[in-house]
């Protein structure tokens, strides 16, 4: 394929990845946003792969490895359920900084194969961009890996923290600057190794500190230092596909983390430092045992619900285990039925990951004109009769706004609590991701179902 012919096919694709993330930005137009990106993908895959040259061995060696990844992308992507999305991402991000590293690793071996110059002797424009890439792939690898780790539940989704870390992390992002001077002065490869080892290192520092309500940020800044990583590496490759592709996920990624931050009142430069998160983690739910509650069944809940003018719903990640949102919108249609209004309230950081109960309620076919942001219905809970909480937990914790100890606090949450009547559907007392105690659980207005999301949700239908 021509170099002229492989330079438009690029920027076809590049203009299709732009549409991609305007019709994602919108719910009413993600189907289409989501078909542009694939054939956006399509091409740059299939005009990168004729450009490696005839049927030679490096030919088939490229479609061997193709078979077997797309193999694997698809027979994972098939198989996952939405509830392990947030793993998913997370491992995908982990293998977009790993290539980063591969490949930057190839071309500072063998440069002459890139066009790069010769080993000692690589361009030095091209030598700052191989370790700018190299760097932040590895940080994404590692830091992508202990996210998954905590997701997983593999490992603890408390804040690991030391005295000291933030000074190292910041030493160590000084040292990583300071090979990069030396590495394009001496082009000494024990240079090169050390820089791969340490940004290996602060992608692990980065993320230990971080607590598991803060995950959902975690995975929209790995999204971003994976866009930056490609985008670093095409330009080593000279590859426009990878540079616009990478720039537009960098960037995306980026003002997504800000906006994340905006709605967790969390430090945006933080985040990057890897300094949230860690606040110590003193529940104020150490003598829930000893306080009161109360509980119901579906046929209390489909009592109050049918009595009542309007319903909020308030989705949350134990709909997602439960798989209950179908459930739920048959639920609801009964309750529309009956004359009642009803919406749902989106918290921004709802579930695992950004847009998680978005995609679920799309997937129940939930009109999107019934769903409102934070900011559009928080004020409406003080005027609604009843709110459903089904699985959502600490973005509905009035200890947000009470406790400073509090590991969420400042955080804005949805204020449930306000509503005459609230319906918490869950399995059991215990806290949520934060690791820390509702206090919504224990309020006058509050009536605890304790059951599966799913079921509860079918037998109040049935009871309706």
């Amino acid at each position: 394929m021509s170099a002229n012919l492989s330079a438009i096919l690029y920027l076809v694709s590049g203009v299709l990845f732009i549409l991609a993330l305007r019709g994602l930005s919108s719910p009413e137009t993600s189907r289409q946003g989501n078909l542009f990106g694939i054939i956006g993908m399509v091409i740059a895959v299939t005009v990168t792969f004729l450009s490696v040259g005839n049927f030679s061995s490096g030919f088939f060696y490229v479609l061997i490895f193709l078979v077997i990844g797309g193999s694997i992308g698809a027979f994972i992507a098939y198989r996952i359920p939405m509830t392990a999305m947030p793993e998913l991402v997370a491992g995908f991000h982990s293998l977009v900084g790993l290539a980063a590293v591969f490949v930057a690793i190839s071309a500072f071996i063998n440069p002459s194969a890139f066009n790069l110059g010769t080993p000692g002797n690589i361009k030095l424009a091209s030598l700052i961009e191989m370790a700018i890439g190299a760097a932040v792939g590895a940080i994404t690898f590692s830091g992508s890996v202990i996210a998954f780790l905590k997701l997983q539940g593999i490992m603890s989704g408390a804040p690991i923290t030391f005295k000291g870390q933030h000074l190292l992390n910041a030493l160590l992002l000084i040292l990583i600057v300071i090979l990069t001077v030396y590495l394009c002065s001496t082009q000494s490869s024990n240079l090169f190794w050390i820089l791969i080892a340490i940004s290996f290192l602060i992608g692990f520092l980065i993320i230990i500190p971080i607590g598991g309500a803060d995950m959902p940020v975690v995975i929209s800044m790995l999204n971003s230092y994976s866009g930056w990583a490609a985008a670093g590496i095409g330009f080593t490759l000279e590859n426009t596909a990878l540079i616009i592709t990478g720039a537009l996920v960098g960037s995306s990624g980026a003002i997504l983390s800000y906006i994340m931050c905006k709605g967790m009142n969390r430090s945006f430069f933080n985040v990057i430092l890897g300094g949230f998160g860690a606040t110590d983690q003193t529940s104020g739910g150490q003598n829930k045992e000893q306080r009161p509650v109360k509980s119901g069944n579906a046929d209390d809940a489909a009592f109050l619900m049918k009595n009542a003018s309007s319903v909020i719903i308030v989705p949350g990640y134990g709909m997602a285990v439960a798989q209950a949102q179908h459930a739920l919108r048959e639920m609801v249609d009964t309750l529309k039925k009956n004359d009642i209004k009803v919406s749902y309230a989106i918290h921004p950081v709802a579930g695992r990951m950004p847009g998680h109960m978005n995609v679920l309620l799309a997937e129940a076919n939930v009109p999107y004109d019934e769903v409102f942001e934070l900011e559009e219905i928080n004020n409406d809970f003080a005027n609604a009769d009843v709110a459903f909480v089904i699985g959502a937990n600490d973005v509905t914790n009035p200890v947000a706004k009470t406790d400073p100890q509090s590991p969420i606090y400042g955080m804005p949450v949805l204020d449930v609590e306000k509503c005459k009547s609230v319906l918490f559907v869950k399995r059991s007392l215990s806290p949520g991701y934060a690791g820390i105690d509702n206090d919504l659980f224990y309020k006058e207005n509050t009536l605890m179902l304790f059951a599966d999301a799913k079921k509860m949700t079918e037998d109040i239908t049935k009871n309706l």
